[in-house]
């Protein structure tokens, strides 16, 4: 909801600056705005991964690896809840002050962390880093909505999908490159990984508040405090048991009161919702939209997929073709690759055609492919084979993440935005943590009995049984990390220096425990290609959120929120009272 006085000036503004778009601001414009959202977002993707490699160099300096697990745990816990808040509220209250908080409490998490004296300590600070990120995440591209149009948003998209997919997997790179040195500038080399974030942090909040100016016309409305409390019930209990199932098993007692606690908490959220109404965090009436319901869907399959394979790939470079962290981070690439180029070949198509059914259609069949490829892999696998397969997941990526979020922030009506937003990255971040949990539960469920196969059918072999004589104690050794389950497992160091002969059973049978895990992402990315086919496609609105006339009339606003419900003309046109080229035609259609 936005006033005209808002519009007038970034009009005035616009026309100073050069040629607008429909909704009001110049290109250079809105790349100077981008660079500010874009900044942040890249901290907030980055320090999702970049603790990963560093992990047990911390543990070690902090003396408390056996806590380590809590340092990641806190920081999803906090960013996963803090996301939907922050889509609520900025659509109540605007959104420039709440990314501002986003940055600042990310600043102020980040610089925590450079001083934290005990793991629980640094995970306490990890916590405050995450409620920043979970707005950087989810503000940056409502941002985007309430500025740029539909059909033009497409094209600048694309940078954010291609900022998030290169942070996510440059992460462990920076973080093993600073945790491999002892002192960087007098300061520990695992310290830079959260320092690093501050003057960055800086940089965005100085652009962000100088270039970002969106009218707001604010809403009176009851805050949802009982969503909010019931959504902590639901969530915290479920993020701990996907994180630390693993380790407790998923049977125990302390995994079947998280369950149960979880699924109280879900059932007490739903029930917060229908009785907050339009106020809920997640208001009910955007499960009757087939296109929001569709997207959130998509968004945790395609989550799911993308994240464990992000987990795995990295571990299969590292322990089975026995290259460092950092350069095996280095190696994933060809993902980042896939990502960027065909984030950016779906914005052009959709902006110079403005359909985008198509795309997730393509990009979800490409998924499929990627991990069917990846399910293929073995120890031998050449590492153009390995790229190839990366290349193709990225490009699966790509035509989707920023397509559904187009998709969903289309088919709600301007005030909604912020929770269409937040509710993609909320649903892709639960689908993430459940994937990860997945993939890695299935892996390390089998990988001993996997590895135990390979030794056995490479016993008899004139050259398996020359090198275990000459070397009876490191095929002792390799017996007794393949029986230690995932601990022995995720520091590959120890193959180093080892025959060859004698590891290669082991690298094989670990990657044939991982290439059932790729088999089950592409059964489950199966669902995402059907969803696919089942989004509606609605015509794009040509007129910016911010800049769009929007009426306080109930029944245009359920009109937009739900397209299906249309009769002869788009809907999402005409709850914003001005028509596009496009609103002569049925939504769908």
């Amino acid at each position: 909801m936005t006033s005209t006085a808002g519009h007038a000036t970034a009009t005035g503004d616009a026309d100073a600056a050069g040629p607008a778009t429909p909704g009001g601001y110049s290109h250079r414009q809105i790349m100077v705005i981008l660079s500010g959202l874009l900044l942040g977002m890249f901290l907030a993707a980055l320090d999702q991964t970049v603790v990963s490699t560093a992990i047990y160099r911390i543990g070690e300096s902090l003396h408390g690896l056996t806590a380590q697990a809590w340092v990641t745990t806190a920081f999803l816990i906090t960013s996963t809840i803090a996301t939907p808040l922050y889509g609520k509220l900025s659509d109540l209250y605007g959104r420039k002050p709440f990314f501002l908080f986003a940055i600042a409490v990310f600043i102020t998490g980040s610089a925590l962390c450079t001083f934290a004296t005990s793991m629980y300590m640094l995970a306490a600070f990890r916590a405050v880093q995450g409620i920043g990120a979970g707005g950087l995440f989810s503000l940056a591209l409502a941002i985007v909505g309430d500025i740029i149009p539909p059909r033009e948003r497409a094209k600048y998209q694309g940078y954010f999908m291609a900022v998030f997919g290169t942070s996510s997997v440059l992460g462990p790179v920076v973080g093993g490159a600073l945790a491999g040195q002892d002192t960087l500038l007098g300061v520990a080399g695992w310290r830079w990984i959260f320092l690093i974030n501050v003057p960055i942090g800086i940089v965005a909040l100085v652009v962000v508040a100088r270039v970002l100016h969106i009218s707001h016309e604010r809403r009176e409305h009851r805050i949802d405090y009982a969503g909010a409390l019931t959504l902590v019930v639901a969530l915290v209990p479920l993020l701990i048991v996907a994180e630390q199932g693993r380790e407790w098993g998923w049977g125990a007692g302390s995994s079947l009161a998280c369950y149960a606690v979880g699924l109280v908490g879900i059932a007490a959220f739903v029930a917060a919702q229908r009785r907050a109404g339009d106020d809920a965090l997640l208001p009910p009436r955007l499960f009757r939209n087939g296109v929001f319901v569709v997207g959130s869907a998509q968004s945790a399959i395609i989550g799911i997929g993308m994240f464990g394979g992000i987990t795995l790939l990295p571990l299969y470079l590292q322990l089975v073709k026995g290259n460092s962290p950092t350069k095996a981070g280095l190696l994933t690439l060809p993902l980042v690759l896939g990502i960027m180029v065909l984030s950016l070949v779906a914005g052009q198509i959709t902006s110079r055609t403005g359909r985008y059914k198509i795309l997730p259609v393509i990009g979800s069949a490409l998924l499929v492919v990627g991990m069917l490829l990846l399910w293929r892999l073995s120890a031998d696998s050449s590492l153009v084979y390995v790229d190839l397969a990366m290349f193709v997941v990225g490009a699966g990526l790509g035509l989707n993440l920023q397509t559904i979020v187009l998709a969903m922030q289309n088919a709600v009506p301007p005030r909604d935005i912020g929770v269409a937003t937040s509710s993609t990255t909320f649903f892709r971040q639960l689908g993430g943590t459940l994937g990860v949990a997945v993939f890695l539960s299935v892996v390390y469920s089998i990988v001993g009995s996997r590895i135990t196969s390979a030794y056995t059918d490479a016993r008899g072999t004139a050259a398996f049984d020359a090198a275990a004589r000459s070397h009876p104690d490191q095929l002792k050794a390799l017996g007794s990390a393949s029986s230690g389950g995932s601990g022995s497992l995720n520091d590959p160091s120890f193959l180093h220096g080892l025959d060859p002969v004698l590891t290669h059973p082991f690298k094989a049978g670990f990657t044939n425990a991982i290439t059932v895990a790729f088999l089950v992402g592409a059964a489950v990315l199966v669902i995402a290609f059907v969803l696919s086919l089942l989004l509606k496609e609605v015509p794009l609105r040509e007129t910016a959120a911010a800049f769009a006339d929007q009426q306080d009339d109930p029944e245009l606003d359920n009109a937009a929120a739900f397209p299906e419900q249309g009769a002869g003309t788009s809907t999402a046109d005409a709850a914003l009272g001005g028509g596009t080229q496009e609103s002569g035609r049925r939504a769908g259609d």
